[in-house]
């Protein structure tokens, strides 16, 4: 092995440096660039700017309104603000929640509702940060350095994540002083990081951020619905002794993650029951429950569940797919790609659907369609004949169940919306959350290896579509519910990473998918394995890996 490697940059251009050569003193070869520098690409897999070159490389620019860019910039902001945090209240710890729109949600270890002038105080901080434009830097200790410094810092979550991990050396980003796991590249400097507010929430702290493609930080808009979500899952965790990943490995490695499974699963079809209880108190009114929510939430098993819930009650569920109402393909509005969009509203045959709603609730009897993928048209016959009875109702469940343009001539008191989404409450440490898009990603992922005969790049692909379609088609109508229901089960990672793991080590390096595949093993590598055998038949996680002992 030379003592040189050789760097191509995009265009040609190739520069032999001394290997070892730190990556920030070649970025000049990238010639000039329409954003700010936030790190780097080599080999398919992002670098911060601090990073050194090792092999021969072909290195691309990351700039920081790119997609990656923008989490790159997030999760710096997440390391500023703990900087803040530990400076100006070194015997209180600023833990991190989830995230709330372009929010992040914080809050006291203590319990304690941060004051105003707390507020204002880590908010100027922070700023003094950005000013000073302090290194941040990606470097390697070793485990027992580490371990030192967490146990000083008083970074128990994060020592608790070590005890998973056997390594000699530790990756970490540092600045100020301040240390913390490397889970990702952050920003070079701390100059970077001047667009961001600081507010007060509930019983904590919203640090908001930049939407993508955006420089600045837009009006907050308030999801109440989803916050009392969260705090009421992250109260439980609080019980059940179960706030960080740490945690939760320690469980499997005292072997009583068994009983936690059993309580998680129970707690949520506690949550499902209470639901069904609130469908009946509206027994008289409600002839329509409407179900949706982003992809693989678990929409199928949730609407499964819950009708066995109100048939205990005596109600008597019929379930309508949406996707059987379909209208024909050579009409299917396109998207700015010229590509047919079908999770547009318009791909739907929404006057025929409200048409057979109001016959039945007239006490018509109606065929419902079938819709046939293969051929882009609903079939002539083989629907089922159904009719409503005193105690009927519908279940219907697709991706725009809360789009009130769905069912523009139903009366809105007949109907019932249930949002359904996989919020997770666990975090990696105090510094670091667990993106719910990183959930249902994996999900995914599995699910289509599964059932679907698709790959690991091919789901991860796909998924920067899938979730446009989220935001723009279901996540802008999820605080307008009647309920909302989480899907998430705490011990769910561990158990997905024992079929994720080997997908994602299919991507080669030379994918375009290789870099998500990278940074998704590295997330895993945290996680302490769970056997499938411990999943429970009826569990909502059965939808994704298999084993359920209902018929999809």
């Amino acid at each position: 092995m030379g003592d040189t490697v050789k760097v191509s940059f995009p265009g040609g251009k190739i520069v032999e440096a001394a290997r070892g050569t730190v990556v920030s003193t070649l970025t000049e070869n990238f010639g000039p660039l329409q954003s700010p520098l936030a790190a780097v690409k080599m080999g398919n897999r992002i670098f911060p700017l601090s990073g050194r070159l090792e092999i021969n490389s072909l290195i691309e620019p990351v700039c920081i309104d790119s997609p990656d860019g923008v989490d790159i910039y997030r999760r710096s902001l997440a390391f500023l603000l703990s900087i803040a945090g530990r400076e100006l209240f070194p015997k209180r710890k600023l833990v991190i929640g989830h995230s709330l729109g372009y929010s992040y949600y914080y809050s006291f270890r203590d319990g304690k509702t941060p004051g105003e002038g707390e507020i204002a105080a880590l908010g100027e901080k922070m700023l003094s940060l950005t000013g000073e434009n302090l290194p941040i830097t990606a470097e390697y200790l070793s485990f027992a350095e580490a371990a030192e410094i967490f146990r000083e810092n008083g970074q128990t979550d994060t020592l608790l994540l070590l005890e998973r991990r056997n390594r000699a050396a530790v990756p970490v980003n540092v600045c100020r002083g301040y240390t913390n796991l490397y889970i990702g590249p952050l920003v070079p400097n701390t100059g970077m990081l001047s667009a961001f507010e600081l507010t007060a929430y509930e019983q904590g702290i919203l640090l908001r951020f930049p939407g993508y493609g955006r420089e600045i930080v837009d009006p907050f808009k308030d999801t109440p619905h989803l916050f009392s979500i969260y705090r009421e899952y992250k109260k439980w965790g609080r019980i059940v002794g179960l706030r960080s990943v740490g945690e939760l490995n320690r469980m499997v490695t005292e072997k009583t993650v068994k009983d936690f499974i059993r309580i998680a699963e129970a707690f949520q079809e506690k949550k499902l029951n209470e639901i069904a209880d609130r469908v009946y108190q509206r027994r008289k009114d409600v002839k329509a429950i409407l179900l949706a929510g982003p992809s693989s939430s678990g929409k199928t098993t949730t609407a499964k569940r819950l009708s066995i819930a109100l048939m205990v009650m005596g109600i008597k569920p019929i379930a309508i797919s949406l996707d059987d109402y379909y209208g024909d393909s050579s009409n299917t509005p396109l998207d700015e790609n010229g590509q047919p969009d079908y999770e547009c509203l318009e791909a739907l045959d929404v006057p025929y659907l409200n048409q057979q709603l109001l016959s039945l609730f007239n006490g018509g009897e109606i065929t419902l369609p079938v819709y046939d993928f293969k051929t882009g048209r609903r079939k002539e016959s083989g629907g089922r004949r159904i009719r409503m009875e005193r105690r009927s109702v519908l279940i219907i469940e697709g991706i725009h169940g809360l789009n009130d343009r769905l069912t523009g001539q139903i009366d809105r008191s007949v109907k019932f919306k249930l949002y359904v989404s996989a919020l997770t409450q666990l975090g990696l440490d105090e510094c670091n959350r667990i993106p719910t898009t990183d959930n249902r990603l994996l999900r995914r992922m599995v699910r289509d290896s599964q059932f679907r005969g698709a790959g690991a790049s091919r789901t991860i692909r796909q998924w920067p579509s899938v979730q446009k379609g989220a935001w723009k088609h279901i996540f802008s109508f999820q605080d307008s519910a009647d309920e909302v229901f989480n899907s998430a089960l705490d011990y769910e990672i561990p158990v997905l990473k024992f079929y994720a793991e080997p997908l994602l080590r299919s991507i080669k390096p030379d994918e375009a998918e290789y870099s998500e595949a990278f940074r998704l093993l590295s997330f895993l590598d945290y996680f302490a394995p769970i056997s499938p055998q411990l999943v429970p038949g009826q569990s909502i996680l059965r939808e994704f890996i298999g084993g359920s002992e209902f018929k999809y």
